[in-house]
């Protein structure tokens, strides 16, 4: 997930995808992400298990920002809102 605020980066693990996001755009939780209003969907993996997504999470926490911006932009060059593909409403 991606602020359209100041470029931050948000990286977790869900078994489901849609909710979550629902739940960002809601602003639901308080800490980080109503703090930094990480709303955008511009990435995401599926995963076999819940295992190997806590594991691919962990790494890619990791990664220097670059990295991470390189991932998205391989498939998502203009950061695109991928939540709409999904069947989500666009952002105003």
């Amino acid at each position: 997930m991606a602020s359209g605020f100041n470029g931050t980066l948000y990286i977790g693990v869900t078994s489901n995808l849609i909710g979550r996001i629902l739940q960002h755009r809601a602003v639901t939780f308080g800490g980080f992400t109503k703090r930094h209003r990480v709303y955008r969907l511009v990435w995401f993996e599926m995963a076999d298990t819940m295992d190997a997504a806590i594991t691919a999470e962990k790494r890619i926490k990791k990664w220097p920002r670059d990295y991470k911006k390189n991932l998205i932009e391989r498939e998502n060059p203009r950061w695109d809102d991928l939540a709409v593909g999904l069947g989500l409403d666009p952002l105003d």
